[in-house]
Order: C-alpha cells, then structure tokens, then sequence
C-alpha cells in the first residue's frame, strides 16, 4: 500500500535542542492529521520539514511515494507540491483576495475560472475584490487556505491556522475548513496545542512530546486509550487513582472495575484513568461518597466538581461531567460511582 506521505525516523535538532526524535508517521490519501502537542514539543519543526522549510539531520519523508528527503536527497519546497496556510495567513497587503489566491497560480489557471472556484469553495464568492484589510480574521484565513488550494497540492500543511481567532469563530470555521477538505478529497496535516480542535477535525492524531511521537491514533481511541498517563492527562481530563493488582485484577475504590487493557500479571499496583463522563452521581448510600464544592455550567453539559474522602486517597477533587444543567448546592452529599471500562497503566507507563 503506497500512502500519501510516509515519514520514517526522522531527527532534527538545533545545537543542543533536539527537536525531533525518532518520529514516524504514515498518512492515507484524503485524510487529516492533527499534530497535537504543547509549545516547544516539535510540532511545527516536522511540518516545516515536510515542506521543505527545515533540514532534517536523518531519516527519510516520502510524498506519494516519492522521496522528498533522505540519504543525499533533498528536494526544494517549491517542487514538492505542498499547499502551507501559516499561523496568521500572512496575505499580501498590497493584493486583492482574488490576487492573493492567484499568487501561486500559472498564467493558464489565473484565465481560467479557478480563482472563482476557489472563492465559492472557502464561502467567499464576490468579494474577491476585498484588500486583506477589508476583511475579518477569518475570512482572511479563509483566503489563505484557498491560496493554498489553489494550485492542487499533494499535501496541504497547516500550522495553528484557528489559534489568533475568537472561540465562537474557531468552532466554526475549523468545521467548515474540515468540510472543505472533504469536498476535494485534499489530505492535510494540522498543527496544534488544542485538543478539542484535533479531536473533533482529524481522523487521525499525532500526540507529540519533547520532539517525540508518542502515539499516533484515531480519535477515538486515542481518547479512549492513551498510551500513557501522560497522553491521558493531555487529551481530556482525567482523574487518575493508584489501585493495588491483585491475582492480576486491579481492585480500584470504585471495586473491580471493567478494563481496556487487562495484562497485570507482573506487578503488584497499578492506575486507573477515569474521563468526567464515566463518573455517574447517585443518591449517596454506602458507597463512595462526595461533597459538592460547586458546578460550573457549560450549556450543553456541566461540570460537577467534588471533595471526596479520604478513602480514594486523593490529594484533589474529582471533576464530573453531567448533561444537561443539573441542580446542586456546594455541600451537597452525593453518591458516585463508574460506568464503562477504564484504562489501567502499570507504574513504568506513569
């Protein structure tokens, strides 16, 4: 199977910094990767890299099966194809929307109806006339990605495209940017430090850590089953609880509890990942309790954040998600317990 872009132990470093360590990644024709991570971990230094932009120091990137870097090869930005919408768009002040778009364009396509096309297909039909400064936040990074579309890339690279927008705004054009790339079948790669923005617009997630790729995973299951606690920590909230093996069942305060993963035969603790979502408030009985300190209300769902006993062993409170807009008062005692399988990790994946 020939996959659209293969990456294959790729390193870069900076002097001392290395930026990038080992990181491999396949990705499918027509799909979108989300390159998740926090600031300094390495996420732009491999998008630059796939375009061209960076160097790396060893490894090897190939696009449609061709060899874009490797062992004395090294082929120029501009010949491999790659559309790349930057942080802030960067239009051309001087230009008109449409002139911007046609920048990268031959003189063929700039006769031709693309440019029109491309305005239709970013929402943007009739106001090709407008200066970049004629127009919003986003309809400027509307423009930018229809500049990069343009010209039918292979590959179209984007690097925190959303993150100088309003919230209300970012929620909206990232499904319509996910759209759009839908439409024409484009494969993608998207930079960012936002883990809803990846969930929600990716079908696959690259979670990346001080230059490595830790786990490369479909949304769900990434949310689902981190690789580690600290993928768990990063992708979601997570309530983490130290619970003792015993004939290799993890025995939580919550009980035995339904696993993911269930291969404890060699240690003698482990812990528990538990989502907001999987705790379930009850009518307080004999089971574990909590009292409420307060509810922060969302809209669609609310978070309910409890003191609980000492019998957990937490030094914090526990956050759950509940639909709706539930009514409880700070000092509230309410049961709790757990729904679905949880994530187990042996004290070497802490």
């Amino acid at each position: 199977m020939q996959y659209k872009l293969e990456i294959q132990n790729l390193y870069k470093a900076f002097g001392d910094l290395q930026a990038l360590k080992n990181v491999s990644i396949q990705l499918d024709r027509g799909k979108l990767l989300a390159v998740l991570g926090p600031s300094g971990c390495g996420k732009t230094t491999l998008l630059r890299s796939i375009a061209g932009f960076e160097t790396p120091d060893q490894g090897t990137i190939k696009i449609d099966g061709q060899l874009m870097f490797g062992p004395n090869k090294r082929v120029k930005p501009e010949h491999r194809r790659i559309g790349y919408v930057p942080q802030d768009g960067v239009l051309f002040p001087h230009l008109s929307a449409a002139q911007n778009i046609a920048f990268g364009l031959s003189k063929s396509q700039r006769q031709s109806t693309r440019i029109d096309e491309m305005l239709e297909l970013v929402g943007m039909a009739g106001l090709g006339n407008r200066m970049p400064h004629e127009l919003s936040g986003g309809q400027q990074q509307r423009i930018a990605l229809a500049r990069a579309l343009a010209p039918s890339p292979s590959l179209v690279l984007m690097d925190e495209p959303f993150s100088a927008l309003d919230a209300g705004l970012r929620a909206t054009l990232r499904q319509d940017v996910t759209t759009m790339l839908e439409q024409i079948g484009a494969t993608a790669i998207i930079v960012t430090h936002d883990q809803e923005e990846a969930l929600s617009m990716a079908d696959l997630v690259a979670v990346m850590r001080h230059g490595e790729c830790v786990q490369v995973d479909d949304p769900i299951s990434l949310y689902k089953r981190p690789a580690d606690m600290d993928v768990a920590r990063f992708v979601g909230e997570a309530t983490i609880l130290q619970a003792p093996v015993i004939n290799s069942a993890v025995h939580s305060p919550f009980g035995q509890l339904p696993l993911v993963n269930n291969d404890f035969s060699d240690c003698n603790d482990a812990y528990v990942m538990i989502r907001p979502e999987q705790f379930v408030i009850d009518q307080p009985t004999n089971q574990i309790q909590g009292k409420v300190v307060r509810t922060v209300f969302y809209g669609h769902d609310a978070i309910v954040c409890l003191k609980m006993d000492d019998t957990l062993g937490l030094d914090h409170n526990i956050h759950v998600r509940v639909s709706g807009s539930p009514q409880f008062t700070p000092g509230d005692t309410v049961g709790l317990k757990i729904d679905g399988e949880v994530m187990a990790y042996t004290p070497q994946m802490a």
